[in-house]
């Protein structure tokens, strides 16, 4: 979620709709798909959205590089959020690991 606001406030001035709605798009999915895969209340079903906020989690780090290469975003802060996305990645396969072997 801090990413998420992070980049809310980052691109609040940004004139490139597109790429802004995407960016916001992908990095409010990430916590939102966790937050309803728990709540649909079986294993299966939150793994299931445990994998669709790792793949909202890519797809950020794919619109980050973009924004950073077209200087929608400078680079010291595209690197920072890009950095980031590889370490939430990591926290959900763990979490997908653990649901699936312990639940």
């Amino acid at each position: 979620m801090r990413l998420a606001l992070e980049i809310y406030t980052n691109f609040k001035t940004s004139k490139d709709y597109g790429l802004k709605n995407q960016i916001q798009r992908s990095a409010v999915s990430i916590p939102s798909n966790i937050a309803e895969g728990y709540e649909r209340g079986s294993n299966k079903e939150y793994i299931q959205f445990l994998n669709y906020s790792k793949g909202s989690c890519a797809e950020l780090r794919t619109q980050l590089c973009i924004a950073k290469r077209n200087g929608e975003l400078k680079k010291s802060v595209g690197n920072k959020y890009i950095e980031t996305t590889p370490k939430i990645s990591a926290m959900l396969y763990k979490l997908i690991k653990v649901r699936k072997e312990k639940f």
